[in-house]
């Protein structure tokens, strides 16, 4: 039995109205979903402001109101609990309710503009190629141990954390691996969490639409590190500007990783193409199949964590050559016309010329680089011009086309994108609004050891327009487009 009481526990409370020695059945922040003895959090969402559905809430059952503004009038019978935030307060709640989760897991935050997904997901595998039981919380997917299930944001709301992290316990796992973005840092959907560690990737121009400005979310990321515990490890990248921002005011263990500057951990590329990178880290060589300077950002990163958490060296070398590439993360083919297709994930300026640059650092110069791309809908406008720069500055050909246009034009999304041209570049970019028809054309347009980049939508197997997701995967549509041409 579950006394209301008891999930308020380290919650911090402003008023409360009625008792709270009272046996709830369970909490949600949806009122569809409250059922009789339930206890409704009203959050203010960006869009939806759930205390406007207090009383539909208490319709349909609830027996306790958890709000930020108590309501004008009140019903007999019911507790109403007043508290500064409610996010917070429901990720408190969640923990408690599900017995605190994360006490029984060591569970890394993983964080950063890039690499988050890589980094979790390549931490999963290489730790249950290691023999352990491990669950991992990404953009792509959560699996608990063997069991997947599908993912809908980066960071979940925290009543479905800590719901999927009491699966965890139960099924026997003892790493997580979970990925913090700054949305979920800033709604507090990772409070009330115990985390053995946190790791920083980098640091670029993203989210703006939402943040404001950089330094707010710069410190967002930051606030994180500030929360972790001194049990805990903070590890941070410091080739990134930011990197030594985010353990100021750290009360965790704080270690570095970097290729260019000092460092508790570094590593060296000594070999990059498209089959892989050799690496020395910490002095002893190792292969991997993931390619770029990026990449061996994250490959020293997840050495790190993994020695962290009481891998030996040798071992973790082992696994890592091991790895295999993360869905949608610079995932390639080449056709039988030796054409080579990229699709990648790049959405951010930053990203995307990380890609460009480590496609160029490996072609010969003599065939030509295709880049599709385009910019998400409803999203952060002023990242626009700046890919469009990017992509047609370090390609040799660029269509530019629809990403996710969500609720916007994409039409207008591309003029927008079209600013950032410069006009010595004009005469590489094409507009195809279109993005099954700007891939195909991209398709035919390129010979034989030419090479394809689709960058933005990645893992995503959807195309997101007026509030309908249509079937859409880059990796197929590429495929099946070279596949033609071979006919």
């Amino acid at each position: 039995m579950n006394v209301l009481k008891d999930i308020l526990y380290k919650v911090n409370l402003n008023a409360v109205v009625g008792s709270t020695n009272i046996a709830i059945n369970s909490i949600d922040f949806d009122s569809r979903n409250i059922a009789n003895n339930d206890v409704f959090v009203a959050i203010r969402g960006t869009v939806v402001d759930g205390h406007n559905y207090i009383n539909v809430a208490i319709d349909k059952g609830a027996l306790a109101i958890i709000c930020e503004t108590l309501p004008a009038k009140l019903v007999d019978g019911i507790t109403y609990v007043e508290v500064d935030n409610s996010n917070k307060a429901l990720a408190i709640m969640s923990s408690n309710y599900f017995d605190a989760p994360s006490d029984n897991l060591k569970l890394v935050g993983v964080t950063g503009t890039n690499g988050k997904t890589t980094v979790t997901t390549l931490l999963y595998q290489l730790f249950k190629n290691a023999g352990y039981k491990v669950g991992l919380l990404s953009t792509v997917k959560v699996l608990v141990d063997d069991v997947e299930y599908k993912a809908t944001h980066t960071t979940p709301d925290s009543l479905t954390i800590n719901k999927y992290l009491k699966l965890m316990n139960e099924a026997g796992v003892e790493f997580c691996f979970m990925e913090v973005s700054s949305h979920g840092i800033h709604q507090s959907r990772t409070e009330g969490l115990r985390f053995e560690g946190g790791v920083f990737t980098n640091l670029s121009h993203d989210h703006l639409d939402y943040h404001k400005t950089f330094a707010e979310y710069r410190d967002v990321k930051k606030s994180f590190f500030d929360g972790l515990g001194k049990h805990a490890f903070a590890l941070s990248n410091t080739d990134d500007k930011n990197g030594l921002i985010m353990l100021q005011n750290t009360n965790a263990k704080k270690y570095t990783y970097a290729l260019k500057g000092y460092a508790d951990y570094k590593a060296q590329i000594l070999e990059n193409e498209f089959s892989g990178l050799l690496l020395t880290i910490e002095g002893s060589e190792v292969w991997t199949r993931l390619i770029g300077n990026f990449n061996a950002y994250n490959v020293l990163a997840i050495y790190a964590t993994a020695e962290l958490l009481g891998l030996e060296k040798v071992e973790i070398l082992r696994l890592i050559s091991e790895l295999k590439s993360v869905s949608g993360r610079f995932q390639y083919l080449v056709s039988d016309e030796k054409i080579t297709a990229i699709v990648d994930y790049a959405h951010t300026p930053d990203a995307l010329k990380n890609v460009l640059e480590t496609i160029n650092s490996i072609r010969t110069k003599n065939e030509s680089l295709i880049t599709v791309v385009g910019c998400g809908g409803d999203r952060d406008k002023t990242k626009r011009p700046k890919m469009a720069h990017i992509a047609s500055e370090l390609s040799t050909k660029v269509i530019f086309t629809s990403d996710n246009p969500r609720s916007e034009s994409p039409v207008a999304i591309i003029e927008d994108m079209e600013k950032g041209v410069e006009p010595q570049n004009f005469k590489k970019t094409l507009s195809i609004v279109d993005r099954k028809q700007a891939i195909k054309t991209a398709c035919q347009l390129a010979e034989a050891n030419d090479i394809i980049l689709i960058a933005g939508k990645g893992h995503e197997t959807y195309q997101e327009i007026k509030g309908e997701r249509f079937d859409f995967d880059d990796y197929k549509i590429v495929q099946e487009f070279l596949k033609q041409l071979q006919k």
